[in-house]
């Protein structure tokens, strides 16, 4: 299995932002809501940017959330990288 770095948050919301996802007007805390309306479901990711840079369970976590796999979270931010 490859080994992954661990992610910042501006990767993250980046990798969101492609994926549809839109923020949620923050209502305290630390924790951002980032949403999409897919197929009449409302997903929701939970983003906590002070625990960035982001270890591999918060990643693998964040990607289930957003309906997609850690791998195609990576190969999205690599994606993002070179252009």
């Amino acid at each position: 299995m490859a080994r992954h770095h661990p992610l910042t948050c501006k990767e993250i919301k980046k990798v969101l932002e492609a994926l549809g996802f839109e923020p949620r007007p923050r209502k305290g805390g630390s924790h951002e809501h980032w949403v999409k309306e897919e197929k009449g479901q409302l997903k929701k990711v939970t983003v906590d940017c002070p625990k960035a840079p982001f270890s591999q369970d918060l990643i693998k976590w964040m990607a289930s959330q957003a309906g997609i796999t850690k791998s195609r979270l990576y190969h999205i931010v690599e994606n993002l990288q070179t252009n």
